[in-house]
């Protein structure tokens, strides 16, 4: 999980590189869920939180262009 100010420091592509990590993983923990062999479901809300993040600093990357 990274804070906001690392999000800040990376470039477009590489946020979205996170993106796609982050929701990769989201959907690997999901999976264990339902079968029920995810060892920490806490961990699933720091996740969502962290893909809200990544997008939260897209947005804001991306209101900076125009």
């Amino acid at each position: 999980m990274k804070k906001v100010k690392q999000l800040t420091d990376l470039t477009a592509v590489e946020l979205e590189q996170q993106l796609n990590d982050a929701k990769k993983e989201l959907f690997a923990m999901r999976l264990q869920q339902v079968s029920g062999q995810l060892e920490n479901p806490l961990r699933i809300r720091a996740v969502r939180r962290s893909v809200a993040r990544i997008k939260t600093v897209m947005n804001q990357a991306a209101k900076a262009e125009r």
